[in-house]
């Protein structure tokens, strides 16, 4: 299988360049590794310094939201185009275990797997020393998210929990790609277009399962709980998500802000309260 890694990336200059360490590390390496650089011309030269599989492929983006759907789109169509037939997701704050690869590329040659979703383990790291991470200590440091099934290495395990679906790390073959059609790109920003091309691969019955070995590695950074920084984009892409599904997602974020006056619910819609803002 000719093997693409996709990586959407604005900014996160240090993420990337341990990603690109990470996968030079792979004990298996990609045949190569499509960078999608939203709006930001830093990351052309940093990919060409640290890869030699590389290549970036420039994306003007909105001001207001960065369209990670249509990015990750356009990483998959160029990996397409190139002649990949395994497209392998892995967000920019992800480095890769160094069997990562291989996980996914044993449960896509298996004729029970090959036309799911496969999704693997992530762990989240504390923030790093003034050295930074150490790669070759981070698959002894795996501790996959409690919220997410971990199984043993070798282990494929069969799943229709496709809530629980995130675009952390993913891969699945081009056919299968084809066949959801990409991320829907009515949503912009942060949230809920995973969710979706989740629910898109449950309509069209397309299986998902979670691989063992497949480890990724999130590097810290800052964040909040709930993430009141993404509020608009959490609402608008909520709102579209349940005019397509009829149910909400993100549940615990959208109470959360309700409970502090963000956010208002008008029948079937809801709406930012700017004045509690």
């Amino acid at each position: 299988m000719k093997t693409a890694v996709i990586t959407t990336a604005h900014g996160r200059h240090d993420h990337l360049r341990r990603q690109l360490e990470g996968i030079s590390r792979s004990v298996t390496q990609p045949d190569v590794h499509v960078v999608v650089a939203m709006c930001d011309d830093a990351i052309a030269p940093l990919v060409t310094e640290r890869s030699d599989i590389g290549r970036t492929v420039q994306m003007a983006v909105p001001a207001e939201r960065l369209p990670l759907a249509a990015a990750r789109n356009l990483g998959a169509d160029t990996a397409i185009a190139d002649g990949a037939t395994l497209l392998v997701f892995l967000d920019v704050d992800c480095i890769p275990g160094p069997h990562m690869l291989d996980a996914y590329r044993r449960a896509a040659a298996d004729p029970l797997h090959t036309d799911a979703l496969l999704c693997g383990p992530v762990t989240y790291l504390s923030p790093p020393g003034p050295g930074g991470y150490d790669l070759e200590a981070l698959p002894g440091a795996a501790n996959p998210h409690p919220g997410r099934p971990a199984p043993q290495p070798n282990e494929v395990l069969v799943t229709a929990e496709y809530e629980y679906f995130w675009s952390l790390s993913f891969a699945l073959t081009a056919r299968t790609w084809s066949e959801i059609g990409g991320f829907c790109t009515a949503y912009s920003g942060y949230g809920g277009e995973d969710t979706d091309f989740a629910q898109v691969a449950a309509s069209r019955d397309i299986g998902m399962r979670w691989v063992g070995g497949a480890d990724a590695f999130h590097q810290y950074h800052p964040v909040s709980e709930p993430p009141v920084e993404h509020l608009d984009d959490i609402a608008l892409n909520a709102n579209i998500f349940r005019e397509r599904w009829g149910w909400w997602p993100m549940r615990g974020w959208l109470e959360e802000f309700t409970a502090r006056g963000l956010i208002t619910w008008r029948g079937d819609q809801l709406v930012v309260t700017s004045v509690a803002r």
